[in-house]
């Protein structure tokens, strides 16, 4: 047996499973809050002291880890059209694990790149622009926008290769990273190398330099940011369970969903979207949670016509006291109900809609977001699921399952987990650290779906 400790330092909590390395058994598992006013290292400690009492050969077990202590990873977006690479850039950061805090183009003024600078200070820039071929000023216009508004953190490139030369030339003495271009063609959307060079500038000038540890370079010990590598787990999931897959995370500040999907060509003809529709999305939706963002979750809920079944006052308590555990069955109740409605907003904006248009050819559909319907397996994840009574987090889960008359495309007939240990992080950390695990990370994503129905 090959124990391995995989560990994510989250921004409230420190979750920790001891995994084997060659069978993918999870062994057993444990959270501490997160230490960021001291050192992380030592909520990892104390973890791996709490695992130890039950396996005392967690003391030894090499460490994996992701992160999202210290407010995780900020990325802003820097294209040409807004509608074109703009865009395609925003759906490559999300699920490259970071929150997309500005998605500027073409039409900004220096005003707002000023704002970047000094206001909304991300903690990477992904720049892109032009087809392989095309137009070169788009991304240069960005890049010298950039050195004008005064910010010099880290860029990755992302654009047309004809303009890397000069852009390489315009931003000389930054933190530059260049990857394939996120859309090498009209229509085309290729994510991959943008996405790791983001996890890269993430471990080599964030994770670092966050003060987060004394003790250790945190960049050799995290593997990348957490919502990146949960969605590693996702796509290891869907392939070993041969099924279109969405999960929905349901965390303190914000709402994250995660799908992978098989895309049908003749349904990719009927979106309205300008960037081609990508089979592995994350939307993070950052005014939707369960502390922090309770508030507007409250507010967006209302506003959509939801209704939640809590009063305003609960949700504004919870977020002026983001470190309130609920203590009596009525606050356990109105974490639930707010659950649920951050998880119904989150879950539509990702989905889109299908509706019928009449144009000069006719009636046809037209559709937005990602197709959901086929999805085989949907998974529940955060805190409040995990804690939650199983029948009371199916009630919960059951709101996401279509048909939905209002044309929400929501999986029509999904089995339903809930991941009640934690385990997509460690799927993804055992994924990406080494070939010689990518078995015992298939085994671990196989086995969630055995453990934890909920009977949906």
């Amino acid at each position: 047996m090959t124990p391995l400790l995989c560990v994510d330092l989250g921004s409230t909590f420190t979750k920790a499973a001891l995994v084997d390395g060659d069978t993918g058994e999870l062994l057993a598992t444990t959270s501490h809050p997160t230490t960021v006013a001291t050192d992380v290292m030592d909520g990892v400690d104390a973890c791996r002291a709490a695992l130890a009492e039950q396996r005392p050969e967690a003391l030894d077990a090499p460490l994996l880890a992701c992160s999202s202590a210290g407010g995780g990873l900020r990325i802003a977006v820097v294209g040409n059209e807004e509608l074109v690479t703009a865009e395609a850039g925003r759906r490559v950061a999300l699920s490259s694990g970071g929150k997309v805090v500005a998605v500027l183009g073409r039409a900004s003024g220096q005003a707002d790149y000023r704002a970047l600078a000094e206001q909304t200070r991300p903690d990477v820039v992904l720049l892109t622009g032009g087809t392989d071929g095309g137009d070169v000023d788009g991304a240069l216009a960005g890049a010298r926008a950039l050195v004008a508004s005064g910010w010099r953190g880290p860029v990755v490139v992302a654009a047309n290769p004809d303009a890397v030369p000069q852009l390489r030339e315009v931003l000389a003495g930054w933190p530059v990273q260049v990857a394939d271009n996120v859309v090498p063609r009209i229509g085309v959307l290729e994510p991959g190398p943008a996405r790791l060079a983001i996890r890269e500038a993430f471990l080599r000038h964030v994770i670092g330099g966050k003060g987060l540890s004394t003790r250790v370079d945190l960049a050799e010990v995290v593997s990348g940011p957490t919502p990146d590598l949960v969605l590693t787990g996702v796509e290891v999931l869907a392939a070993e369970t041969g099924d279109d897959v969405v999960v929905v995370d349901v965390g303190g500040a914000t709402t994250d969903v995660h799908s992978v999907v098989r895309l049908d060509p003749e349904e990719a003809g009927l979106a309205r979207e300008v960037v081609a529709p990508s089979p592995v999305t994350r939307t993070v939706e950052g005014d939707l949670g369960m502390r922090w963002s309770a508030a507007s979750t409250w507010e967006a809920a209302t506003g959509a016509g939801l209704e939640p079944a809590l009063p305003q006052s609960a949700a504004l308590r919870r977020t002026e006291d983001p470190d309130l555990l609920p203590a009596t069955p009525a606050e356990v109740e109105e974490d639930l109900a707010l659950a649920r409605v951050a998880a119904t907003l989150a879950v539509r904006r990702h989905v889109g809609r299908s509706r019928v248009v009449v144009g000069p050819d006719g009636r046809r559909v037209e559709r937005s977001g990602t197709d959901l319907r086929e999805v085989g397996l949907l998974v529940g994840s955060g805190g409040v699921l995990r804690h939650a009574d199983p029948a009371r987090a199916a009630a919960l889960l059951d709101g996401l399952v279509g048909p939905s008359p209002e044309g929400w495309q929501l999986p029509d007939h999904p089995r339903v987990v809930v991941d009640r240990d934690y385990v997509l992080a460690a799927v993804g950390l055992l994924a990406t650290s080494h070939d010689d695990r990518r078995a015992a990370a298939a085994a671990l994503a196989r086995s969630l779906a055995r453990w934890h129905s909920t009977g949906v």
